[in-house]
């Protein structure tokens, strides 16, 4: 069983940046896709960005080119860096961790596919 804890939410204007990180304790990393996802009061849970235990990387269509996602399994993070952030990206984010193996190319995109979450972080793009 893993345990998940995420930082770097905040406060930003329009334009700015912030870097998200996921960090994982109690079972080795590697062996989960892990996702970002979001959510803002009153509407459902979205993905936001996946990386899969075999390396494949997604992203939602509105955050491609804006947001990247990256792993460091020896150190048990994986991080969201975003870019250009506008208002609609405010939202609490998420990571989560999936423990089953998909297949071969497969990215696991629904809130339902993951066994494990974090408590959430806080984005606000405001001005």
């Amino acid at each position: 069983q893993v345990q998940l804890v995420e930082s770097g939410g905040g406060l930003v204007q329009p334009g700015g940046s912030l870097r998200l990180t996921c960090a994982a304790s109690g079972s080795s990393l590697d062996v989960y896709s892990i996702g970002w996802f979001r959510q803002v009061p009153g509407k459902e849970r979205e993905g936001v960005s996946y990386s899969t235990s075999e390396g494949v990387i997604h992203y939602r269509d509105s955050v491609r080119g804006r947001f990247t996602i990256s792993r460091d399994n020896a150190k048990s993070t994986v991080s969201l860096q975003m870019h250009s952030l506008q208002p609609e990206d405010t939202a609490i984010y998420y990571c989560a961790a999936d423990e089953s193996l998909p297949p071969r190319g497969y990215v696991p995109t629904e809130p339902y596919e993951y066994d494990y979450w974090g408590q959430g972080t806080q984005v606000t793009v405001s001005s």
